[in-house]
């Protein structure tokens, strides 16, 4: 495996590993681990599925095209605008709610220190200091992703070896699989695999490699599968579902994150576990935040057709991240709602779209090209997940009204 895929299957994981994975043992709770399995593995197929439809649109249009020029391309201007919209929602959304997640960590992690900061003002520093390698562009977020990849896959490792000793058995055959169309389930889900937003960037990184560009996509989203079922189980196998503290109560917290870390720590009481808990749970939001940030910002620049230098960069870096720092200081507990309007809006344009936009530019507008890269499939496919999609947006709007 060369170092250029091997960069860009660790940047798709790093886009799919983030703060959704924190989120999922309690948003997916009521369910149990065996519900949640089957929500995550239909989800991945889904999600990947849609993935390669939004490649082949992709592929057939310039390097360095994003989505506003994609949904033209193939849906017109009102595809453009509903792109402009559910897109900047959706990224917004995603980038609160980890500045919100970071920044209530690193408040945890500089309190038992000793350090005593508020919360604004550690999302302000996470933003800062993260924000300025998204700053720097596509190589460096590549390079201290990689890095943070190796933490973060060696820390889950760690974990879930160091945490299945603790796992009870009964304490996993828990939850009904009725409540596999809650909106908090189907959302959080969603989201937990989103790396469609990295696959314009992907593609400007590979050039016209296709062959790389879909093993970047399809292993760098097989590998969260397997990380998020093992997740799930060590979690619900030592925290209870029901109960003070329990799985279920945790998603009306409004600090989910440090409230599961240190769950997790008084029920193992374990200095090891608490550390790579702590640890973990840090280069998720990281390195997540990296990727969405940098998706956020050439989504920005091919918008505004605008490049990222001199005046171009204040303005789209400053587009990228000051109105979700506004939005987290006067809003700091956004953390899992925010990643709930990010499912709805994930289901918008990253389930119903790309098949919209294959269908239009396949049978209707004839802007894709018959030579190129097809997914198989045909029209029964996209009717599919065009209906999928809708169901999910329903059942979606259905729980947050």
């Amino acid at each position: 495996m060369n170092s250029k895929l091997l960069g860009g299957i660790l940047l798709v994981i790093g886009t799919t590993i983030g703060a959704g994975m924190l989120a999922l043992p309690t948003s997916t709770a009521q369910l149990g681990f065996w519900g949640s399995t089957i929500l995550l593995t239909s989800a991945w197929m889904v999600m990947t599925i849609c993935s390669f439809l939004f490649l082949e649109v992709n592929l057939s249009l310039p390097t360095n095209t994003n989505i506003i020029s994609m949904a033209g391309a193939t849906l017109g201007r009102i595809g453009q605008a509903v792109a402009w919209v559910v897109y900047l929602l959706l990224l917004y959304s995603i980038i609160c709610a980890y500045i919100s997640g970071g920044g209530d960590l690193f408040q945890y992690l500089l309190s038992i220190r000793g350090i005593h900061a508020s919360s604004a003002v550690a999302s302000i520093l996470f933003t800062f200091m993260f924000g300025l390698v998204v700053y720097f562009g596509m190589r460096s977020v590549d390079y201290v992703n990689r890095g943070l990849m190796v933490g973060k896959l060696g820390a889950l490792f760690l974990l879930v070896l160091l945490i299945f000793p603790f796992v009870s058995p009964d304490k996993l055959m828990g939850g009904q699989l009725k409540y596999i169309t809650s909106s908090s389930s189907i959302t959080v889900a969603a989201v937990a695999f989103g790396s469609l937003l990295i696959i314009p960037s992907l593609r400007t990184y590979f050039g016209e490699d296709v062959k790389s560009l879909r093993k970047a996509i399809l292993i760098g989203t097989f590998i969260p599968l397997i990380c998020y079922i093992a997740w799930n189980m060590v979690i619900m196998g030592v925290i209870p579902l029901n109960g003070n503290p329990g799985l279920v109560q945790m998603l009306t917290f409004a600090n989910t994150n440090s409230a599961l870390v240190s769950t997790l720590s008084s029920i193992l009481n374990s200095k090891t576990i608490s550390s790579l808990a702590q640890f973990f749970t840090s280069i998720c939001m990281a390195t997540s935040f990296l990727s969405v940030s940098l998706s956020l910002s050439d989504f920005l620049a091919d918008g505004l057709r605008i490049t990222k230098q001199g005046l171009g960069s204040v303005v789209v870096y400053g587009g990228t991240f000051l109105p979700p720092v506004l939005i987290v200081l006067f809003y700091p507990n956004v953390f899992i709602r925010g990643l709930n309007y990010a499912g709805i809006s994930c289901f918008i344009l990253m389930v119903l779209m790309p098949p919209l936009m294959v269908w239009s530019g396949r049978y209707y507008r004839g802007t894709l090209s018959q030579e190129g890269y097809e997914i198989p499939g045909g029209k029964f496919l996209l009717a599919a997940l065009v209906l999928f999609a809708t169901l999910m947006i329903v059942f979606g709007l259905q729980g947050m009204i």
